[in-house]
């Protein structure tokens, strides 16, 4: 991993380049993680640690989500929620405001003022991330901000939590909030987003003030969760990531792409709720809060599957998939988070 992450499009690019393309530590990891336990957690220790998760009754995935509610699943919020084009099609993203407030809305207002439209996916960089910029950081910028202070973490008191019941390596606890990857630390009274594959986050140089959302990139590869609270995560993929997994790999350090002409330019990128509803793509997640997912992480942890030998009894953090689907027609099912 590179030790800075670029925050300002080409210029910074072509610095980091003539540095050894010492930049741009983008990385991040949506794919959804596994909890057994939920709460809502006036603090990390208030948890409710010794509820069992539900057991799947020996049912798969498969099964679990056959018999699902409607009230299991909840649409993500179109004012949180942005999709990049490309001209292979639409990537979605789902924004995280209880944990990064002030780059969720600068990233909103640069959408909104146009900053991205036109810019380019200038880096991919195997078995890691994608990573889009200014290409020449020559845009002006109207009413959002170039940098802002980090936002690696935030008080976990009053903070949905749904805990993995398994002990991991980077954190004290970890689980799902808001169905986003994240872990707590008991002994701080902190909590994060973590860097499971699919998640958001904005590049920054080595001052950790020196990002803000005018270059952003998504993991897509092995979670590198040394980079939990080192760089601040606003987001993760809900559809689309083969459009960004399946890019080709930058040949030049770090994965930069080495010609002007290999970038993968964006068409646009936008917030859902400027989109009229007939343009917009009507999808609907697994809440992570709900009995239905807890389910599920058990079946996963222990698959029972015709193919499977041996289930592992375990699982890791970022081992669950993310359940999104085409948005179900029923009039009664929770919006927003």
């Amino acid at each position: 991993m590179p030790a800075r992450a670029p925050t300002s499009g080409v210029a910074a690019l072509a610095r980091c380049r003539e540095a050894l393309l010492v930049a741009a530590v983008l990385l991040a990891c949506a794919a959804p993680v596994a909890p057994a336990v939920s709460s809502a957690a006036a603090s990390p220790s208030a948890s409710n640690e010794g509820a069992a998760a539900p057991d799947s009754g020996g049912r798969t995935m498969a099964d679990i989500l056959a018999a699902a509610a409607p009230e299991d699943f909840r649409t993500p919020d179109p004012n949180d929620t942005l999709y990049l084009e490309l001209a292979s099609g639409r990537v979605v993203i789902e924004l995280a405001p209880r944990f990064a407030p002030n780059h969720v809305a600068n990233v909103e207002a640069l959408a909104r003022e146009g900053f991205y439209d036109g810019t380019a996916i200038v880096r991919v960089h195997e078995n890691y991330v994608v990573q889009w910029a200014d290409p020449d950081g020559t845009r002006p910028i109207r009413s959002a901000h170039r940098t802002l202070p980090a936002e690696l973490e935030r008080p976990a008191a009053g903070l949905p939590f749904t805990r993995l019941a398994e002990p991991d390596t980077y954190a004290n606890e970890v689980g799902f909030s808001d169905g986003f990857p994240s872990a707590r630390e008991s002994a701080t009274g902190a909590a994060w987003l973590v860097h499971c594959y699919g998640m958001l986050g904005a590049g920054r140089d080595v001052a950790p003030d020196s990002g803000g959302g005018t270059e952003l990139y998504v993991v897509i590869g092995h979670a590198p969760r040394h980079l939990d609270r080192n760089v601040t995560l606003l987001g993760r993929v809900l559809s689309g990531m083969e459009r960004l997994t399946a890019l080709p790999r930058g040949t030049a350090p770090l994965g930069f792409y080495e010609k002007a002409e290999q970038r993968v330019p964006i068409q646009h990128l936008r917030v859902a709720a400027d989109v009229p509803p007939a343009e917009r793509t009507e999808l609907e997640i697994l809440r992570s809060d709900s009995a239905t997912f807890q389910a599920l992480v058990e079946a996963r942890r222990n698959r029972r599957e015709e193919w499977f030998i041996r289930p592992a009894g375990h699982i890791d953090l970022c081992n669950v998939p993310l359940i999104v689907r085409t948005k179900q027609s029923d009039p009664t099912r929770p919006a927003g988070r």
